[in-house]
């Protein structure tokens, strides 16, 4: 793999497992492109809002949404994209191509309007093979990607949570029942939970995780894309007993609604409070965002609660002051593999 201008060199025979959902996982399996091939979306599986949730509604599946986003993640990388024109530059205008197409939401104002067009394709071939991992296999072939996307757990999930201050009482706690119910409440959310309780998970995801080289999660949605990945209890061994490196983004900003308020600190704290002091090797924080004096030495022993050490470094996509640069992230989880210091 040839490396842009600014990215670092790929490196041969990195296997690499990116956790998450959404955007923040769109932008992770971005970063680890520019650093090998290899490389394994694990995805959250509780949307229930917008196409993803009348689609789970309607066919009783596993949305699809942040599925599609991390196939379209690995067809569009810029990495992805270089090597390809190397060697087929008609290929890899299709490659491009087939990542808008993918994206690309239907208009009108009927039964389909709002459906991405990858949403629909995921879910005719998840219902024709009557198996989601085979249905991505499938079109991880089709379009000739480099990578694997999985599915956290082979059912779909509800997202519970404890949230207080809706009520009068602000001691009192009310439950809110699923993801986009959960990531916009006007509450604090204390505590989040998967229906069923202990969900199966992928094999093939536990298979990525035990070989991988490097593991990462987040950023992302807190309790909604990030926390998910620790309540399975299945895959929550895995990352405890993996001899990967255990790498965690963290938010640049507080989110609307999940995390309204939240330090970098807390983050780290209801992490570990649903996790139960899982290990990580690094915890990456933007720089410009680490307080100082007192307050950047309790951020620091959060970190000591994951035996992480905590890695201050530029983050900021130029352009979006609240979203991760890709370079700048593969720049960074470069350093860390080639420090080779692990807790």
């Amino acid at each position: 793999m040839s490396a842009a201008a600014g990215t670092p060199p790929a490196r041969r025979d990195l296997r690499a497992v990116a956790l998450g959902g959404g955007h923040g996982l769109y932008n992770t399996l971005t970063a680890l492109r520019y650093l090998t091939a290899d490389v394994t979306a694990v995805v959250t599986v509780a949307d229930d809002g917008g196409s993803s949730g009348r689609l789970r509604h309607e066919l009783g599946r596993i949305p699809p949404g942040d599925l599609r986003m991390a196939l379209a993640a690995l067809l569009s990388a810029p990495a992805a994209l270089e090597d390809c024109r190397a060697s087929d530059p008609a290929a890899a205008e299709r490659h491009a191509r087939w990542a808008r197409i993918l994206q690309h939401r239907l208009g009108g104002s009927g039964a389909l309007a709002g459906h991405p067009v990858g949403n629909l394709l995921l879910s005719g071939v998840d219902e024709y093979c009557g198996d989601l991992v085979s249905a991505l296999d499938e079109l991880v072939d089709l379009f000739g990607i480099d990578g694997r996307v999985l599915p956290m757990s082979t059912e779909p999930l509800v997202i519970e949570a404890d949230v207080t201050g809706l009520e009068e009482d602000p001691r009192m706690s009310r439950v809110i029942r699923g993801q986009v119910a959960v990531a916009t409440t006007p509450g604090v959310v204390r505590r989040v939970r998967l229906t069923p309780e202990a969900p199966a998970a992928c094999p093939e995801a536990l298979a990525a995780i035990a070989a991988a080289d490097v593991v990462t999660l987040g950023p992302g949605s807190w309790f909604s894309s990030v926390i998910p990945h620790v309540l399975v209890p299945e895959q929550l061994e895995a990352l405890r007993t993996t001899a990967a490196r255990k790498v965690l983004f963290v938010n640049l900003v507080a989110e609307p609604g999940e995390t309204t308020g939240f330090s970098l600190e807390r983050h780290l704290h209801v992490l570990n409070a649903h996790s139960g002091s899982l290990p990580i090797d690094d915890i990456v924080v933007d720089a410009a965002s680490v307080p100082a004096g007192r307050e950047r030495e309790h951020l620091e022993r959060a970190a000591q609660l994951f035996g992480a050490q905590l890695r201050s470094v530029d983050l900021v996509h130029p352009d979006r002051p609240d979203v991760h640069d890709p370079v700048k992230s593969a720049i960074a989880l470069d350093g860390f593999l080639g420090a080779g210091t692990r807790n």
